[in-house]
C-alpha cells in the first residue's frame, strides 16, 4: 500500500484532509487516529507533526507527504517537492525594532530569533552574512523583548503580529512558501495517481462550467471568451441557426465572462461547479 503522510495539526491539516477526501480517499473518522487504511484506493494515511513528515519521507520510511515548502528546505531531508497545492501559502521575512536594522547586512554579527533555523541560515550564508541564529520553537516575536536575539526570521502575513511587539519588517523576502507534495521516490507505485487525483481537485476548485445558447453565426467571437482548455464543446440544437456550448471557465472570472458573453449574444447562460476532474 502506498505510505502517506498527512499533517495531523496546524494551519495545513485541514486543508490537506479535505483535498484527500475529495479526491476520493478515505478521512480520518477519530482525531485520535494515527493511521487509516483505505485498501479500496491501496493506500494508507499516517497522521504526522508537519515539521517531521520531510523527515520520514526523506528516510523513506514513508513514500509520499504533504507539508510546507518551508518545513521541507529546513528539514534538510532527501525529500524533495514533486508538486504545488496552492494552500497554505506563507511569506518569510526578518523584523526588528525599527531603527537597528536597515538592511540584510546589518544582521552580520548579530542575533537572529527562527524557528527555521537551517533555512534562515543557508538565506544568510548565500548573502554572506555571518550571524548567531537562537532557535525557538514559536512566539519568535517575543525574542527581542525578551533580551535573546537583536531580529527574528518568522512567517510575515500582513504584519500586525510584528508590530503589536514593535517591529518592523527589514530586508528581502527570505522565501515564500506554500503546501506541496514531497517524495524521495516519486517513481513508487501510486504516487502518479495520487498526483492526478490531486490536480484534479486543484482544477475542479479553480474552475466552473459554463453553459450557453448562441446564434451560431457568433460562434467564433464567444470562443474567443470561451476558449476552454483545449476547445469548447458545440452542439447543434434544434434551430439549425443556434448551437450549445459548453467550457471551462475560471471561476474568479464568472461574472466579467457572463457580462462578454450576453454582450455578443448568448442567452442561457449557466454555471455549474464541477466536483471532480482530470485533466
Amino acid at each position: 500500500m502506498l505510505r502517506i503522510a498527512v499533517p495531523n495539526k496546524g494551519s495545513l491539516s485541514e486543508t490537506a484532509v479535505e483535498m484527500l477526501v475529495e479526491a476520493g480517499y478515505t478521512g480520518r473518522r477519530d482525531p485520535r487516529a494515527l493511521t487509516v487504511a483505505d485498501p479500496r484506493n491501496g493506500v494508507e494515511f499516517f497522521y504526522l507533526r508537519p515539521r517531521d513528515i520531510a523527515t520520514y519521507v526523506g528516510s523513506g520510511a514513508l513514500d509520499v507527504g504533504i507539508t510546507g515548502r518551508d518545513l521541507l528546505l529546513d528539514s534538510s531531508s532527501e525529500a524533495r517537492e514533486i508538486q504545488t497545492l496552492d494552500f497554505g501559502d506563507s511569506t518569510f521575512r526578518f523584523a526588528a525594532v525599527p531603527g537597528t536594522v536597515h538592511e540584510l547586512g546589518d544582521l552580520e554579527g548579530r542575533r537572529v530569533a527562527t524557528s527555521y533555523p537551517t533555512l534562515v541560515g543557508e538565506f544568510l550564508a548565500r548573502h554572506g552574512i555571518t550571524a548567531r541564529l537562537v532557535k525557538l520553537d514559536g512566539a519568535v516575536e517575543s525574542a527581542i523583548r525578551l533580551g535573546v536575539a537583536d531580529a527574528v526570521a518568522d512567517v510575515v502575513s500582513t504584519g500586525s503580529t510584528l508590530r503589536a511587539q514593535g517591529l518592523e519588517i527589514v530586508g528581502p523576502v527570505i522565501l515564500e512558501s506554500t503546501a506541496v507534495l514531497i517524495s524521495a521516490r516519486p517513481e513508487v507505485d501510486g504516487i502518479a495517481t495520487l498526483q492526478r487525483r490531486l490536480q484534479g481537485v486543484l482544477v475542479a476548485r479553480q474552475y466552473v462550467l459554463m453553459d450557453y445558447d448562441l446564434p451560431r453565426a457568433l460562434l467564433a467571437q464567444a470562443q474567443a471568451v470561451t476558449p476552454g482548455l483545449e476547445s469548447p464543446t458545440v452542439s447543434p440544437l434544434a434551430d439549425p441557426d443556434w448551437v450549445a456550448v459548453r467550457a471551462m471557465v475560471p471561476k474568479d472570472d464568472t461574472n466579467h465572462v457572463m457580462d462578454a458573453l450576453y454582450d455578443i449574444g448568448a442567452r442561457a447562460i449557466l454555471v455549474s461547479p464541477i466536483h471532480a476532474a482530470r485533466i
